[in-house]
């Protein structure tokens, strides 16, 4: 078994994912860029702790990396304080962050060049998922090299598949998003529908979750959206980054999204509201605030 890993990024959705590892048995390098965060992390779970992605990744076979963007990822991957700096050959490089493809394939190369295996790994099921260890993972690369570390990722996950090659984990993760966003659409319109129409959201909510209509923004978000309770869950700032992922690269393989691009453009509305760090089931407040 695969033992001595790093986990580079303790977000509110690697701090938990990390430790899942580290409660499985897995000796646990962590970095983060807030330090603090890191003790604390170590505090919560033993493990180590380390000052450099590069320090953390030393001697690590596997290396994990959840940051926020493509720049983000950068910045703890390459030069000489990066993962790649410390990591030896046949070891294999993870990426959780949701990021583009094209960031994909160059980390895959960049980490070829040194025999270092690489996999984007995007995952879906938000911060309540990390917290009880039930994600999806998205995965673009090698069979083999997800082989190696699936069971590392069933500590924290309910379903890993292989896209595809490097790249296609993130492609799978703009699918994703680009559902999500019509789905929780689609529910604040129907919610808005409702109150007009005087219906009892519990009432209603018991029947049509049962049928075709149901979700799993239906089931967990719509109480939250009929009550104005956003202060949790998947930011919209995060949401509108994926999303423009998503358009960029609809811009490149043909592919018209006339919904996401809206939707995209109601999401700079709660922004624009003072709604950036509410859950992105904060779609509704459009509706709210007339």
């Amino acid at each position: 078994m695969t033992t001595s890993v790093a986990f580079i990024g303790l977000g509110v959705m690697g701090y938990p994912m990390a430790g899942h590892l580290q409660k499985a048995g897995y000796d646990v390098c962590v970095y983060n860029r807030t330090f603090a965060k890191a003790q604390k992390w170590q505090e919560e779970y033993s493990g180590r702790t380390a000052e450099t992605p590069a320090k953390a990744a030393s001697g690590a076979e596997v290396v994990f990396v959840c940051v926020g963007n493509d720049d983000d990822v950068r910045s703890v991957v390459y030069g000489d304080t990066g993962v790649l700096a410390g990591m030896s050959a046949k070891a294999i490089l993870v990426d959780h962050t949701t990021a583009s493809a094209e960031l994909a394939r160059e980390l895959g190369e960049a980490a070829g060049k040194q025999g270092v295996a690489f996999l984007d790994a995007p995952v879906s099921g938000g911060q309540a998922g990390a917290d009880n260890g039930q994600l999806t993972v998205m995965v673009g690369g090698e069979a083999s090299d997800l082989l190696q570390i699936s069971a590392m990722l069933e500590t924290y996950s309910r379903h890993v598949g292989l896209q595809g090659p490097v790249g296609s984990g993130q492609l799978a993760k703009m699918v994703n998003q680009i559902c999500i966003a019509g789905v929780v659409q689609g529910l604040a319109e129907g919610l808005q529908f409702a109150k007009n129409a005087g219906l009892d959201q519990e009432k209603l909510v018991a029947a049509i979750s049962k049928g075709s209509a149901g979700s799993w923004q239906m089931e967990n978000r719509s109480k939250t959206m009929w009550e104005g309770e956003f202060d949790f869950g998947f930011a919209v700032d995060w949401m509108r980054k994926d999303l423009q992922i998503a358009l960029r690269e609809a811009n490149k393989n043909g592919s018209r999204l006339p919904v996401t691009a809206l939707i995209d453009q109601f999401y700079a509305d709660v922004q624009e509201n003072g709604g950036s760090r509410y859950d992105t089931s904060s779609l509704i407040t459009r509706f709210m605030a007339k």
